[in-house]
């Protein structure tokens, strides 16, 4: 009986005991889990905030475009300025017949190098074609091939050929005259391209001294010598030296370019020229 009431004493002892242990522990484990998924969400909460930091920090490509076209407009912006108050720096009185200067020689420079480039051809299969036309049709044939070729080349041998019957001679004589009028079709408007060149250096100068003139004159009226005073009178004649050396620069490579061209035209006019004389030649001594 001892041994039986000592074994339930014990069976109770234990089960008292152990029962709150193991009810402390279903209480923990809610509350671990509680805390453990507060501390995902945290986590989940701080990885979201971190994403949309980086999201909102990294800029947009139309954002990036926007950017670089505000750029793009401040520097077209800031060089337009700086032309512009470089020319009222200059004196707009002298500037303007400066960038006239320009506007005209560049328009004439423009027109001739159109019409050279109309005026160019393939002279060499110019003078193929009007051969093989006068030996198969005739000097008529030939004729009416020039007449629908373009080019001095095509209307100087349309000459040669409308004097064939008039004699060798008389060809040689209108291709001679006929090749200087085509000639001072080509360098018609040149002359002036040339005095603009002269001429915008010319008016640089002139608002040179006219700059330095009033440096002096602001000197003498302030009875004293300081960059201040001086400064005014030489950066109007700075600048508009600059810009009429710039002009002359400009207009001198367009102008070389032209008479190179005018150049080459010329070469193949002589040549062709030459051609036109031996072909009719043989012509006139194969139909005899």
């Amino acid at each position: 009986m001892k041994k039986l009431f000592v074994f339930i004493t014990l069976i109770g002892f234990l089960s008292f005991t152990i029962s709150p242990v193991l009810a402390q522990n279903e209480q923990e484990t809610p509350a671990q889990e509680e805390v453990e998924n507060q501390e995902e969400e945290t986590d989940t909460e701080e990885e979201q905030v971190e994403d949309t930091a980086a999201v909102a920090e990294e800029p947009e490509p139309e954002e990036e475009a926007t950017i670089g076209l505000e750029e793009e407009e401040e520097e077209e912006a800031s060089f337009h300025q700086i032309i512009k108050q470089k020319f009222i720096d200059g004196d707009p009185g002298f500037m303007s017949f400066v960038v006239i200067a320009l506007i005209l020689g560049l328009a004439i420079a423009i027109e001739r190098i159109l019409y050279l480039s109309m005026a160019t051809t393939n002279t060499k299969k110019l003078v193929r074609e009007t051969e093989n036309a006068l030996n198969n049709g005739g000097v008529e044939a030939a004729k009416e091939l020039c007449r629908n070729t373009r080019g001095p080349v095509a209307s100087i041998f349309y000459q040669g050929l409308d004097r064939f019957d008039e004699g060798i001679e008389m060809v040689e004589k209108s291709v001679e005259s006929y090749g200087s009028v085509q000639l001072g079709q080509l360098e018609k408007g040149v002359s002036w391209i040339s005095l603009f060149i002269a001429l915008a250096p010319m008016l640089g100068f002139f608002g040179t001294v006219i700059g330095m003139i009033g440096a002096f004159d602001a000197i003498a009226e302030a009875n004293n010598i300081s960059p201040g005073i001086v400064a005014g009178g030489i950066g109007v004649a700075l600048i508009t030296t600059v810009s009429g050396l710039l002009v002359a620069m400009i207009l001198q490579v367009f102008y070389n370019y032209i008479i190179a061209k005018i150049d080459g035209i010329t070469n193949d006019m002589e040549d062709a020229s030459i051609s036109l004389v031996d072909m009719l030649v043989k012509y006139n001594a194969k139909n005899k």
